[in-house]
């Protein structure tokens, strides 16, 4: 009797233990998948947004062409309702629980809700600045010096947020700078018209886009960290505050800089299917990157970012045709993709809760990572 129940005690046990251990594999599973999944899409998107922005700033088509700084406006309104609907999902669907959120921690912190006006300028900034960039610069270029940003961004949180690097990833900015300098050295033009081009001055003025551009994204990113890091506060919500001072600046720039083509012929000219793909792709794509770093790591979103600088090498020379690749940009490329992956190494030896949180704002504000 002892033996028998004593027997079947243990049949259960076992049961129990192979019934827990099955949704553990299944949880694993599911996590691998999503993984690959978001990494594929990742560099689908970011691949994609730098390209259609390359080719929708090129494309030589009737009427005006669609100006940069209302696409900037419209990708804001954009961020906000899918920021909105985020919130609105985290609190079970409830149109006075979001009301009431939105009412505490924008309309009840009047001075906190300030302080992101500093960054939400930055940012559209800097949204406007890689319009003009990529108007100036093939996309290969452009994907390649944009990762300068890396090297902003450690230098800001060394001095704003005191924090320290390990020496590889010194290094690894060393080597970055060293990829960067390479890609932009100058290389004789294989034509006149190219010579034409390059005498222009348009590819200076799409290296100082990027380049200001890149400090922007530095700054902004370390400085709402550390609101973030102050506040303790829902991303999401933040990034709802962000985007309302995004859009009266983004709002403030097309009447500055472009009231009277929109006076002319009005604030949606030039827009095609192209442009709000565009559009969708600046403001929506970057939730990818929020997945990434959930089921994945920051190796996996460098090697991202890698495939991503090779699929715009690749495309912008065989399908734009705007490109025409030498040794010594493959050599800074390849520097600069190495670098990519080292510093992403040692960072995943401390890993940051706020970091999570910069990653969640930055997927939302920057059109490329």
């Amino acid at each position: 009797m002892v033996l028998t129940e004593t027997k079947q005690g243990n049949s259960s046990l076992s049961s129990v233990s192979e019934s827990s251990e099955m949704p553990s594999i299944s949880v694993l599973s599911t996590s691998s998948q999503l993984k690959y999944v978001s990494l594929g899409v990742l560099v689908l998107q970011t691949t994609s947004l730098v390209l259609t922005m390359r080719y929708s700033r090129t494309l030589q088509s009737e009427g005006p062409r669609y100006l940069a700084s209302s696409a900037v406006v419209c990708a804001e309104v954009l961020k906000i309702v899918a920021c909105l609907l985020l919130v609105f999902r985290d609190h079970s669907f409830s149109v006075h629980a979001l009301n009431q959120v939105l009412k505490e921690e924008i309309i009840n912190k009047p001075l906190l809700t300030l302080k992101l006006a500093i960054p939400s300028g930055i940012y559209t900034l800097q949204n406007n600045l890689l319009y003009v960039a990529l108007s100036n610069l093939d996309a290969a270029t452009y994907q390649v010096t944009y990762q300068l940003k890396i090297l902003t961004t450690a230098l800001f949180s060394v001095f704003m947020l005191g924090k320290s690097l390990a020496f590889y990833q010194w290094l690894s900015l060393v080597i970055l700078m060293t990829g960067i300098a390479l890609v932009q050295w100058p290389a004789e033009p294989a034509s006149v018209t190219k010579q034409e081009d390059l005498t222009a001055g348009s590819q200076l003025m799409g290296l100082l886009a990027v380049l200001v551009a890149c400090f922007s994204s530095g700054f902004a990113g370390v400085y709402f960290e550390k609101i973030l890091k102050e506040s303790k506060q829902n991303v999401w919500v933040r990034n709802i505050q962000l985007g309302l001072f995004g859009l009266i600046f983004g709002l403030g720039g097309v009447f500055v800089c472009d009231g009277e083509r929109v006076h002319e012929n009005g604030l949606f000219q030039g827009y095609s299917g192209l442009t709000w793909t565009v559009v969708a792709l600046q403001a929506l794509g970057g939730l990818v990157i929020a997945a990434v770093i959930t089921y994945a790591d920051n190796i996996l979103k460098g090697f991202a970012t890698s495939i991503s600088i090779i699929l715009s090498t690749f495309i912008s020379y065989f399908l734009l045709d705007d490109f025409d690749p030498t040794s010594v940009f493959f050599l800074g490329a390849m520097l600069v993709i190495a670098a990519t992956f080292l510093y992403g190494y040692e960072s995943k030896s401390a890993v940051n809760p706020s970091k999570v949180q910069k990653t969640g704002h930055e997927m939302i504000n920057t059109p490329n990572h």
